[in-house]
This record gives C-alpha cells, structure tokens and sequence, in this order.
C-alpha cells in the first residue's frame, strides 16, 4: 500500500469522504487520490515521490506555477511581521487600489476569504442595491456553495451528479430562476415571467465548471442588453477567469461590461482570498457605508495580500506573461486537436486563453445540456492513463486543465505525447469492442 493510501484510510476515518472537498476523493476516477507533498515550478511531488507535470495549478490561480520566488520572498518578509492582524493594513489599500486600476468598471473593493464569500455577498449587495429578490444563474454554471447558488450547479456537483444539496431550506432557492448558457431567449422569458423582480444575472463570462464552455458571440453583450433594459445588474463571476484572460479579466478579453465582479484564489497567488468590486455607487451601499452588511476577520490577511499583491503586478509589469500562455494554450490545443484527427476520435476540444477542456462526445459542446453528453467512462479511461503519463490533471470531466507561465517546452512535449498514447489507447479498445 502506497504512502498516499495509507493517509487517505486514515482521513476517512477523521474526515468527511477522507477529504476537504468532495472532488479531491477520486471516487468518480475509479482510484484513491494522490497525497501531494510539494510542489516547484510546473511539477508537483505526492507523498510517495512521484512526480507529475501539473496541469491543475490549484485550481487555475497559480499562473505564475508553484513556488515562484518573488511571491515566496514577499510572503516570507510579510510573515515575520505577523501572520494576522484583525486590522487595516497597507496592504490592504495597496492590493485595492491596484485591482481598481487594471479592472474596468471596479471604482471600490471589498476582500473577503473565497470565492464563495465573494458571491454570497454579490448578491446581497445586487438585492440591496436594487431592492429586488430574485437572481438568474445558468444551469452548469458553479458560483461556489451558498445556498441559494447549489442550484443545477456545475463543477463538483455535476461530477457526483448532484447539482442540489440536502440541508438547503426551499425557501432559499424559491428566488433562484435558472437559464441556458449560451441561450439568449431563455433570459429574457424569465425577465418577461417576473417584471420588475430581478436584480442581477449572474455568470461565468466562461463556463469553466461544466467544463470549458466558451460564450457564443453576442451572448455576454445580450446579457449586458437585457440588464440595461430591466434596470438589473449584471454579475461576473470571475472566480476562475480574473487575471488569466486579460490583466482586466473577461471584461476586458470580451469589451463587455459587468456592475460587479467577483474573484477568488487567483488574487491571492495560491492563498485562501476572494474579492467582490464594482461601480462607486454600488458598492457604497456596503457597511459602514451603506445597509448592506458584509464583514470578515481575516479579510484582507496581510500574508495573502503580500502573495496576491506581487503576482498581480508581476503580471501587470510583464504583459508578454499572458501573452506566452495563451500561445502556449494555443499550440497545444492545435497538437490535441491533430491527435484526435489522427485517430479519428469522438473527442472535442474546447479551448480559450490559458483554460482547455477535453470532452468525449461527437457533439461540439457549447451548453450545460451538451457538456454532460461527455462520455464520463472513457474520461475516467483518459485521466488514469495521464496520470500513469506522469501528467497531473483534474479528477473531473467538468474541470478545466490550466496552462502556467512556469511549463516549459519539455512539459508540453510529455503532455501532447501522454495525450497520444491515451487517445491511441481509448480509440483502440473501443475498435476491438
């Protein structure tokens, strides 16, 4: 038994699942999970030694890779002044102003410690703004798990083919009206089913938790349109797509623009940190200012602000960084794209900026309804073998893989050669069959 199994036995006698957070346990993969000991650069290393070429960066807010220095020396010169102060920071103002300048429309700020507490207070704010209750999401799309978002979520829930949640009181959802990604028409029923009662739209500008979905042209812009002419706000969650499509996130990559917008880990560098900003007017109807409460402890936590703080001007100091992932993201899009042409495979590739998805099904996807078509077996086929191919991936059909600034020429070599060894392998097995 591997080091790594021996701890996933003792976690599950300690902890839910023997993990903290339900799509670390590998059950939908068919395997135990991989117990990471660290990680430098573009690799990470389990428990046991071995070694993988990662593709998950935490989940998309490592775009610098692990362990870059310059966030590593700013985290250890800030540490030794405190770990934690209950109290206004310069930092704090710094990483504020700083996410105001590159950020269209975000005139003020708030920190806060997830992407979840980011929308959770979001929303708030969009009922309190706009004296409305109801809010519209699209189904697949995961905005974290306050209650009222554990509707037809994507992400994690979508994995364990449970998009509701038991403990969520009917009464938090009632308010919860769902869309189509990607399906203008079915906005605008719901707006014309409950005038004058909805006060945002909130969205994944890219789906990026049903896997890759990528909006279709004048979607995001209908979206802005049908806000505009009802008087509601329009959200977006920019949990996963803030600083890796453009230094001003998607509505810069998209020229749209958002009311509020919400970030998670990626402006931490790695740290347990969230953020919701937008217009002055808006915005100042949060306490002390305003009547819509929101607070937090540990908002604002030196450390995370000193890690966040150095990778975002990292970023906005060096623009090829962005630029280099997103030619490295094109190119071996195109190579996986070659591959499955090779072998003629029923696999999709779905593709923007930094962000890839991999889908097993004849189908272009482009909708929640598309996405699940994906064939969940051969993906468990596909992740296995990678991670056999020494490459790191996500335990999930609906995640995204993650290109960072840290791979190298040699990383994207060994991952367009474990894709082709684990297409060859899925495309034969299925021809003998």
């Amino acid at each position: 038994m591997s080091l790594s199994d021996e701890l996933f036995e003792r976690g599950k006698k300690v902890m839910p699942g023997g993990v903290n957070s339900p799509v670390r346990a590998y059950g939908n993969v068919g395997r135990n999970p991989l117990f990471i000991k660290k990680a430098i650069g573009s690799k990470i290393y389990d428990v046991d030694d071995n070694e993988y070429i990662d593709f998950v960066n935490s989940w998309g807010p490592l775009i610098l890779g692990h362990c870059n220095k310059d966030i590593i020396d700013k985290v250890k010169f800030s540490m030794i002044k405190g770990l934690s102060f209950g109290a206004p920071t310069e930092k704090e103002v710094l990483m504020a102003e700083l996410i105001c300048e590159i950020v269209p429309n975000v005139d003020m700020v708030r920190m806060v410690n997830s992407g979840t507490e980011s929308v959770m207070s979001a929303l708030r704010l969009a009922r309190g703004f706009t004296g409305r209750n109801k809010i519209v999401k699209f189904e697949g799309c995961y905005h974290g798990h306050c209650d009222s978002m554990l509707v037809k979520a994507g992400s994690g829930a979508l994995t364990v083919g449970e998009p509701d949640s038991d403990g969520i009181l009917k009464e938090a959802v009632l308010n919860t009206l769902v869309a189509q990604y990607n399906d203008l028409e079915s906005v605008k029923r719901l707006f014309e089913q409950n005038k004058n009662e909805i006060a945002c739209i909130i969205v994944e500008p890219v789906a990026a938790n049903m896997g890759v979905v990528l909006p279709e042209k004048g979607f995001l812009e209908g979206l802005r349109k049908i806000c505009d002419e009802n008087d509601a706000l329009l959200i977006f969650d920019e949990v996963i797509t803030g600083f890796r499509l453009a230094l001003g996130g998607a509505q810069e990559f998209f020229d749209v623009s958002a009311d509020i917008v919400t970030f998670g880990k990626i402006i931490g560098g790695g740290f347990p940190v969230g953020a919701y900003g937008g217009r002055r007017e808006i915005m100042e109807c949060v306490s002390p200012l305003g009547n819509v409460y929101q607070a937090g402890t540990l908002s604002g936590n030196p450390i995370a602000m000193a890690a966040g703080y150095e990778q975002l001007m990292l970023l906005k100091k060096n623009k090829d960084i962005l630029l280099t992932l997103n030619m490295n993201s094109d190119y071996i899009a195109g190579e996986m794209k070659g591959i499955i042409e090779k072998y003629n495979a029923d696999v999709q590739i779905n593709q923007i900026g930094s962000l890839i998805s991999v889908f097993f099904t004849k189908e272009k996807v482009s909708s929640y309804k598309t996405a699940i078509k994906s064939d969940k077996e051969t993906f468990i086929k596909y992740f296995n073998s990678m991670l056999e191919n020494g490459i790191y991936i996500a335990p999930s059909q609906f995640e995204a893989i993650f290109i960072s600034f840290a791979h190298e020429g040699s990383d994207f070599k060994k991952f367009i050669q474990a894709f082709d060894n684990s297409i060859y392998k899925i495309v034969a097995e299925t021809n003998e069959k």
